[in-house]
């Protein structure tokens, strides 16, 4: 049994948008900023639209609505065109590319990326492949975002991506990635089981990729929908930035609600997967927040087996008393913010071992106070 988080304003529109249909002019100002806040407004549009709400909504809030919604599709037209191109660059590449979280929702036509808007394209290669990957990326124009010797080294020897990279003339943002978590992180999902249960995108949509480019091979794929929806818990419950935690669960309830329904073997197939990749506990934690918060229509019995992966009593108690304020939208309460800052530091406890921690710490310390540290002890100047 799950008990129900106190709803907030926000998750309770997106819930039942008919439920704003009550609010006043101060309610909706709030209810638009806390949005806008979660770059959760361009969802909220098309909750409206879909329940043919929004022209119910007085015209101040549904001017910013209206607004959210053209953004939205605009974005999902240029992250087309910035796929087309990346395609075309990795056209000599006999390398497969899963394309992750927003631009993956996009070309997988799932429901979760209506009015949803995102910063970069993620993609996930081999990683035996990525010299080569990146290689052409750089030939196409992609240049590194962070040249510094220690950012280089902190990516390409204990992290699970390239350093992100930027395209010199589209201004655009790729994020590189060979595996779900970091090399120096506690668990190590396989990243060869991903690639290898990946989805091919829809006919139409390749072809969308591969349109004026002839010859152009599309190897375009998305991840399977339990390991798309154990990515997403995993990206929200591992990660020391929860400053977009309300709407990374959000993305989860969406995913779930939908390949429950799509995939008939969803639920049989989750819980065995995320611990065949070792990330069970994320997991847990999704599935009891989403239920908690979303009212996301997770089987009783598929909760109850989920606890078996869930931590101990007083790290579960913590936990709670983070979780809870941290996954507001209100980020501007006090209590939102301590919680975000405890799940910093603890973001990157589980990305790193102590001693290495303590390196990166210093380092970065360092470099905040412009000195120059001396060579560590590989012999390589930090």
């Amino acid at each position: 049994m799950v008990n129900r988080a106190t709803p907030e304003p926000l998750v309770e529109a997106l819930c039942d948008p008919s439920s704003a249909a009550r609010a006043n002019a101060p309610q909706w100002e709030a209810l638009v900023r806390h949005a806008r806040g979660s770059n959760l407004l361009g969802v909220l549009a098309e909750r409206f639209v879909s329940g043919s709400l929004l022209d119910a909504v007085p015209p101040a809030p549904r001017a910013h609505l209206v607004a959210a919604r053209v953004r939205a599709h605009a974005q999902a037209k240029a992250t087309m065109r910035e796929l087309r191109a990346i395609a075309h660059a990795l056209g000599d590449v006999e390398a497969p590319v899963i394309l992750l979280k927003g631009a993956a929702y996009l070309c997988a036509g799932l429901p979760v990326a209506r009015g949803r808007v995102f910063s970069d394209v993620d993609i996930l290669v081999p990683k035996a492949r990525l010299a080569e990957v990146e290689a052409a990326l750089m030939l196409s124009g992609f240049v590194t975002s962070h040249p510094h010797p220690y950012d280089q080294r902190y990516y390409r020897e204990w992290m699970h991506e390239l350093p992100p990279m930027q395209h010199v003339q589209r201004q655009t943002v790729l994020d590189v990635h060979h595996a779900l978590v970091p090399e120096t992180s506690r668990p190590h999902p396989d990243s060869a089981l991903l690639v290898a249960d990946a989805t091919p995108l829809p006919a139409d949509v390749s072809a969308d990729l591969a349109a004026g480019q002839p010859g152009v091979p599309i190897r375009f794929a998305v991840l399977a929908p339990a390991d798309m929806a154990i990515h997403c818990a995993t990206h929200l419950f591992c990660d020391e930035d929860f400053s977009h935690a309300t709407r990374d669960l959000v993305d989860f309830d969406s995913l779930v609600r939908h390949f429950a329904v799509a995939q008939p073997d969803f639920w049989e197939r989750l819980l065995p997967r995320a611990r065949t990749l070792q990330l069970a506990r994320p997991l847990w934690y999704a599935l009891h927040w989403s239920a908690r918060v979303h009212r996301t229509p997770v089987p009783p019995d598929i909760l109850r087996e989920a606890c078996r992966d869930a931590p101990a009593s007083p790290l579960r108690w913590l936990m709670n008393g983070l979780l809870g304020p941290a996954l507001r939208p209100t980020r501007g309460r006090a209590s939102t913010r301590w919680a975000r800052r405890a799940l910093y530091v603890r973001g990157h406890w589980l990305k790193m071992p102590p001693h290495l921690l303590a390196w990166h710490l210093t380092v970065k310390a360092f470099r905040r106070e412009n000195v120059s540290l001396p060579e560590n002890a590989d012999g390589n100047q930090a």
